[in-house]
Order: C-alpha cells, then sequence, then structure tokens
C-alpha cells in the first residue's frame, strides 16, 4: 500500500495509507486539498482518518499542521474509541497518549492496546490514573523490555504498596518474613541463609559484565571497617549508572553500603528492594527506624513488619522519628518506657500530637 513519511520530535516514521487516503498527505498535494484534510472531514475509515491527520500535524504549512492537531485532538468519542483499541501505528498511538493523558478511560483502553510501544507504555506508568498503573503493572514482558517503563511505576506516587510488591515478586524479591500481608507469588531466587558472597557475586557479574570484577569486593563483601570517602562516592557513581531493573538486583545482592544508598533512591521500587533485601541486619534496620532523610514510605515498610518491630529500639526509632507517619508513629509510644516517654514529652523534634500522647500516657500511669 502506499505511504506516507512523518517527520516526529524522534524519528521519521513511515505510515501506511490506501491511495485513497494518500492523496490528502502527499506534499506534492495542493495545500488546499490539505488544509481541507485537516479540518478531518474526511470519507475514511477511523483509524486512517486519525492517521492521515496524525502525517498533517507534520505537515510543512504551520495552517493545515494547526488544523490537523485541533482535529485530531478532538476526534469524537466512537471513532476515537476505535483508534486507541486498534492495531493503529505505535507512532499515532504516542501522540494520543500525550494529548489525551488527562482522559483515564481512553488512557486505560490505549494500555491495554497490544500495537502501543514500550516508550508510550512508559509514559502511561507516569500518568496519575490508578487503573491505568495497574494495567501497566501487570505487563511483565514490557517491563522485562524496558526498564523505563518499571521507573516510571516507580515515580509515580499513586504506585501503590500492594503494586510494588507485585512487581518485586515477579523481578524475584518478595517480602521478608513478618510482614504483615506476604505476596502470593513466590521468588525463584534462594533464601536469604543461601546466598553467599560467591553467589551474590556470580549474579553481580551477569548484572555488570565486565565492568564487575572490580566492583565485587566493594558490592558484596560487608567490610569489617567502614568505607572511606572514596569508595562511597565510587559505589554512589557507580549506582548512577544502573538502570531501575538493575539497582533492585543490586539491592538483592549488594552489600551493607549498596543497600544504604539505594534505600534512599527516589524511586520506590528501588528503596523497597533495598529495604526487604535478605541481607538487610537489625542494626541496619534500627538506624533506618531513626533516620530522617529517607522516604516515610519506607518507615511505614518497617513498621508493618512484625520481626522488626519487636526490637525495642526500632519502636523508639519510629515514635521519635518526624518522618514517620503520626498515626505510625503514636502507636509504638504504648511500648516505650517511662524515661523515654518523659523525653518524647518534652521534645521539641516530635510532632505536637505524639508530644501530646506521651503525656496523656505518663498520665494514665500516674507517673506526672
Amino acid at each position: 500500500m502506499p505511504g506516507a513519511e512523518a517527520e516526529t520530535a524522534k524519528q521519521k516514521v513511515r505510515l501506511t495509507l490506501s491511495p485513497q487516503a494518500e492523496k490528502y498527505v502527499r506534499r506534492d498535494a495542493p495545500v488546499g486539498v490539505r488544509r481541507m484534510a485537516a479540518g478531518g472531514a474526511l470519507p475514511l475509515e477511523p483509524v486512517e482518518l486519525a492517521t492521515v491527520l496524525f502525517a498533517l500535524t507534520h505537515d510543512p504549512d504551520d495552517e493545515v499542521k494547526s488544523k490537523a492537531q485541533e482535529s485530531l485532538e478532538q476526534l469524537p468519542e466512537s471513532v476515537a474509541k476505535t483508534v486507541i483499541t486498534s492495531e493503529a501505528h505505535p507512532a499515532l498511538l504516542s501522540w494520543l497518549a500525550h494529548a489525551w493523558k488527562n482522559d483515564g478511560s481512553r488512557m486505560e483502553k490505549l494500555a491495554l492496546n497490544p500495537s502501543i510501544d514500550d516508550r508510550t507504555l512508559a509514559h502511561l506508568a507516569s500518568l496519575p490514573h490508578p487503573r491505568v498503573v495497574e494495567i501497566v503493572a501487570n505487563n511483565q514482558q514490557a517491563m522485562l523490555r524496558d526498564p523505563a517503563i518499571v521507573d516510571a511505576l516507580g515515580d509515580n506516587r499513586l504506585t501503590g504498596r500492594a503494586t510494588i510488591d507485585r512487581i518485586l515478586s515477579f523481578l524475584g524479591l518478595d517480602k521478608p518474613s513478618g510482614q504483615i500481608e506476604e505476596p502470593d507469588e513466590k521468588s525463584d531466587l534462594p533464601p536469604a541463609e543461601e546466598i553467599t558472597d560467591s553467589a551474590a557475586a556470580e549474579a553481580l557479574r551477569a548484572l555488570l559484565g565486565d565492568d564487575a570484577s572490580e566492583f565485587d569486593r566493594d558490592l558484596i563483601q560487608d567490610a569489617e571497617n567502614e568505607p572511606d570517602e572514596e569508595q562511597t562516592s565510587n559505589l554512589y557513581a557507580l549506582i548512577q549508572t544502573m538502570n531501575v531493573m538493575q539497582k533492585v538486583k543490586l539491592a538483592r545482592m549488594g552489600n551493607k553500603e549498596a543497600r544504604g544508598l539505594l534505600v534512599r533512591d527516589r524511586n520506590k521500587i528501588v528503596s523497597t528492594a533495598a529495604i526487604r533485601s535478605p541481607k538487610t541486619t537489625d542494626n541496619e534496620i534500627e538506624a533506618l527506624a531513626k533516620s530522617r532523610n529517607i522516604a516515610d514510605e519506607i518507615l511505614r515498610i518497617i513498621a508493618n513488619n512484625r520481626e522488626w518491630t519487636r526490637n525495642y529500639q526500632v519502636k523508639l526509632g519510629l515514635a521519635t522519628n518526624p518522618k514517620c507517619p503520626v498515626p505510625t508513629a503514636m502507636k509504638f509510644l504504648n511500648f516505650l518506657q517511662e524515661r523515654d516517654l518523659r523525653n518524647i514529652m518534652k521534645s521539641k523534634d516530635v510532632a505536637t500530637p505524639i508530644s501530646t500522647h506521651a503525656r496523656r500516657l505518663l498520665q494514665k500511669k500516674g507517673k506526672i
């Protein structure tokens, strides 16, 4: 079939059109014909009509371009529904995904369309539509093909804990024991006690290829002494070169220093993978419970783990951490000793409801 070319911002794409449709987009067609076609009143099937308008949004004539864009954005609902559920060109679907990004219903249909490309899926994963996030998060093959999709999901504030758990389970990182809600899926990676340094090194060599050898020791073994500033800087620089999937794998296999950096990653999937590493120690959890420079979601994960919160220092850290959500922090006040309650009652670093509740607990015990 005849075709037309559209020069997008990223690349030149080849569109397939019937002879009847091609006559409206040919560069040698009279400008009056192209302007008429850009109005959208053409005797064409929905997908071909939208494809013609998409081609004309790249026309050298400014009037043709602007009219075609307006017509494409304002396609009738019946036409729009047919286009976004059909085997249309991925470049057209990508254009529509950006033009109609605020329409959750249309974005859901696009997310289910197997004709969209991975770049568009990553865009959909970033949108504020919960159902779209769920649809994209269930597309395991796409996540394996393009880490940018996982990256977008992890950055989306609407990606909930259950969705993150499902993604991590699919990637091979289940929740640790003691978590209140266990995922249905099971990890195919060995349990924590079976992850030796040699097994972790082998996994990282597969992850990093030829670049792994110089980092094996730094990433795998927990050194007896604290790492110096240069080692930490080198490790940070390495992590910045990794995509989100590599970071998740490093969170599973890496050492304390790697986890310490990854648990503070802006991407929720990466930070969650780090806190749930089977190599995470009680001392790390204590330190994180007190930390004021990690996301509140990490503190919620700690608070929801029965094994970790058996540790008194973890309870105390969560109760006194101003980054910890107030309802979460407040429930741990009931388990604190009188001395610590007095300190909290007088503290200016905790939220007012926390210090007030500490005073109330002491009054109830007759201690003030």
